[in-house]
């Protein structure tokens, strides 16, 4: 067996610009189409496309974890679970798990948390370079009273989140109100001030790719960093074929303002083999450059065990018990 060291997990972080944002155009939003099936067709080819075996499996796995936010966003989070997960994010994977593969210092991306529990993990969390990202502007509906949901931003900055996680309003999307979201977006991303935003769309309840797009856009115009498939909470989340809509969008993006954008898919990704796929996308679409923290994330909370189980394999030949890699 090959040790990992100097393969895709790796690769040095990417220095650039954060997006500006730029006046709305109209024009452009209206210009932009999505052919659904052949959407469908091209995001349904990249899993069989693109595999990986072995010691590569193992890297890209690897990769994958330093790419995660992870995430608890339940009604029953506590402390001493936030502090758990946090320690998880220090440590993803076994220290004898990482010796044998020839690795030292992996972490995740991030920790994602509600405003409440933001204090905790970035106390929890000193010392590393592990951002804490927060849930705000209402999340997950985004139907509180907007000047409260400016506010609850700027709560979450002054407790030490260095992400923001914001949703917009999703009637704006579904009745072609573009201002309104680019004004609402451009509002948000202010009140972030220093933190990165990342624009959650919740493309389950946008109804069509074409709405997936001309959304991606305007909170591109409108200063996201990031653009967010879903909260997780929705019926459907994050969709091979809306990601690709949505990176497609980033790199018109970039083409025409020379910005890099970051994606982020969320909900429904707790598979390692799934995890694959999506870093072929990525890699296939945008390039090298996408599969690094500052431009590229999971939102997840189930992934990182089976990842665990997965390098388990690679090394032993066995799985390890589900019940061995706990989250928090």
């Amino acid at each position: 067996m090959q040790t990992l060291t100097g393969t895709t997990l790796n690769l040095p972080q990417l220095a650039h610009s954060r997006n500006t944002g730029m006046p709305l155009d109209l024009d452009w939003v209206a210009s932009v189409q999505a052919n659904t099936s052949a959407i469908e067709r091209r995001a349904a080819s990249i899993g069989g496309r693109r595999s990986v075996k072995k010691e590569f499996q193992a890297a890209w796995l690897l990769k994958a974890i330093s790419l995660i936010d992870l995430t608890t966003l339940s009604g029953d989070d506590t402390p001493d679970r936030v502090k758990r997960l946090c320690a998880k994010a220090r440590h993803p994977v076994a220290p004898a798990t990482l010796a044998k593969l020839g690795l030292e210092g992996l972490t995740t991306g991030a920790v994602c948390v509600y405003h409440e529990m933001v204090e905790t993990a970035v106390r929890a969390l000193e010392g590393t370079h592990i951002p804490v990202a927060a849930v705000s502007t209402g999340f997950p509906a985004g139907l509180s009273p907007y000047r409260l949901r400016i506010a609850e931003i700027g709560e979450s900055v002054r407790a030490g989140a260095k992400e923001i996680d914001i949703v917009i309003s999703r009637r704006h999307v579904l009745t072609g109100n573009w201002q309104a979201l680019y004004d609402e977006m451009r509002e948000m991303r202010a009140e972030c001030g220093e933190a990165h935003v990342k624009a959650i769309l919740a493309t389950g309840e946008l109804q069509t790719l074409r709405n997936v797009a001309r959304a991606s856009l305007v909170c591109m115009m409108a200063g996201a960093d990031f653009i967010k498939t879903s909260t997780g909470k929705e019926s459907v989340n994050a969709t091979l074929p809306v990601s690709l809509t949505m990176i497609r969008c980033i790199r018109d993006y970039q083409d025409r303002t020379g910005i890099k954008v970051g994606y982020k898919p969320a909900g429904g990704i707790s598979k390692a083999k799934d995890a694959l796929t999506y870093l072929a996308l990525m890699k296939d679409e945008l390039g090298q450059a996408w599969l690094q923290p500052d431009l590229f994330r999971f939102g997840a909370s189930s992934l990182l065990g089976d990842i665990e189980r997965q390098l388990d394999h690679y090394l032993t030949g066995a799985y390890s018990a589900a019940n061995r890699h706990a989250m928090a």
